[in-house]
């Protein structure tokens, strides 16, 4: 009898750390600084404070779930374990809209910068040629990829590092723009109500640190470690995002309502901090980092993309082709082609379109908090229903349903529509699936 091979084991907990660090981004702040500076008065890290605490939820149930069932299809595999195989199927497919789509959004953007750097080059060519170099490390193995991707991490924290150091040589010279507390309470009188809605939109920031999850079946460690990576990996990003806020913050010459009056001015505004308060040097790597890190956020995005239509189609939800796996690199091979073409095609699409980029964006997130609502049910069905678990068991994912509903409450009609024309399409999908079986 032959036996179908199946994922490698060939990833470390810290290349899962990796793997989670490179798909948030650890400058992720930087294109949204000068929005939230704006809405919250100055109170910007603080936002990132709260949104750490409000993401901590979520990787909290992640932990969990990973933990009793380590599957390669995250948040599926959890939501038939804790609900059952309609709601399983349909956390699946919602997560398609994050995981399938993400590396998109990512090529997106560095398409945009690398465009923005060479302009003589459009935007979707380079668009192209980043999918076609992180591509192939995805097809040459995990451990390949997840090599290439340490790499490319270190160098965005060590200009991380350099901005911070840089920034605080700079606060020692010539003293803080702003107050050193402002960043934590802002100017004046803070608005809990601003406050809120800015964090509505800081947590999208966190995105990708839960596909360390879809990798559960290549560690080769203990199962818990998924979790623990998980947690280090939120915990990392929240200090590196309150930082790196916090330092553009009280080295700004803009005002908050300077940024306000200005909406122009918010998309560049931790660019021109660096470059007015450190040096134009430093404000051009940011750009250029900036533009590789997407990159390899993508590569990681279309390999945990991967492991999702593999898992999916391993447990019959999908077809069977999926499931097939490269015998000598360890890979879902079928799920990695169909995955590379989408992400491909919907990449040029939106690198072509005046609104690409934010349309991508709306469905990208509305598809990953509903999927985070779900594994909160999950969590409620597997360890509560069942009494399998505790008092944490309740008030943890309690509050991650708040979390995730009052920012799904926040998100634009758009985004609701086609995540709701999304699940229509799913739920058909299963009853067409449910009636040929």
């Amino acid at each position: 009898m032959t036996v179908a091979p199946r994922l490698a084991r060939r990833l470390t907990r810290r290349d899962l750390i990796v793997y989670g660090l490179l798909f948030i981004g650890p400058l992720a702040p930087v294109g949204v600084y000068g929005v939230l500076d704006a809405r919250t008065s100055g109170a910007v890290a603080l936002v990132y404070v709260v949104a750490t605490i409000a993401m901590a939820f979520t990787a909290w149930s992640y932990a969990e779930m990973s933990r009793v069932v380590p599957h390669a299809g995250a948040v599926f595999a959890y939501a038939t374990a804790g609900i059952g195989p309609l709601a399983g199927f349909l956390a699946g497919w919602l997560a398609m809209l994050d995981y399938v789509l993400i590396p998109s959004v990512a090529y997106l953007f560095s398409g945009i910068a690398l465009h923005a750097l060479v302009p003589g080059v459009p935007a979707w060519a380079f668009t192209v040629a980043a999918f076609a170099g992180t591509s192939v490390l995805n097809f040459s193995g995990v451990r390949v990829a997840a090599r290439a991707g340490f790499v490319v991490l270190i160098v965005e924290m060590i200009v991380l590092g350099v901005f911070l150091v840089a920034g605080g040589m700079a606060l020692a010279s010539a003293g803080p723009a702003r107050p050193l507390w402002s960043p934590l309470g802002g100017l004046g009188a803070l608005d809990a109500s601003a406050v809120a809605n800015a964090v509505s939109v800081a947590v999208l920031s966190y995105l990708g640190f839960d596909a360390i999850a879809s990798f559960a079946e290549e560690h080769d460690g203990d199962a818990r470690h998924v979790g623990q990576a998980i947690g280090w990996c939120l915990a990392v990003a929240g200090v590196a995002f309150v930082a790196q806020t916090w330092m553009a913050a009280v080295l700004s010459p803009l005002t908050p309502g300077a940024l306000a009056a200005t909406p122009s001015a918010q998309g560049t505004a931790f660019y021109d901090v660096t470059r007015s308060a450190i040096g134009g040097w430093l404000a051009t790597v940011l750009a250029v980092v900036k533009a590789v890190g997407p990159m390899f956020a993508a590569m990681t995005g279309q390999a945990a993309a991967a492991r999702l239509l593999y898992g999916m189609a391993r447990d019959g939800r999908l077809p069977a082709a999926l499931a097939e796996v490269d015998a000598a690199r360890g890979v879902p091979r079928t799920a990695l082609v169909v995955t590379a073409l989408l992400t491909l095609v919907v990449s040029v699409w939106a690198a072509r379109r005046d609104d690409g980029l934010g349309l991508l964006v709306s469905i990208v997130d509305m598809g990953a908090l509903s999927a985070f609502l779900l594994l909160h049910l999950s969590v409620l069905g597997y360890f509560v229903a069942r009494r399998r678990g505790g008092v944490a068991h309740v008030v943890v994912p309690v509050a991650g349903i708040a979390v995730i509903a009052w920012v799904l409450v926040e998100a634009s009609t758009l985004a609701q529509g086609v995540a709701l024309a999304w699940l229509a399409v799913g739920v058909i999908t299963w009853i067409v699936r449910a009636r040929r079986a």
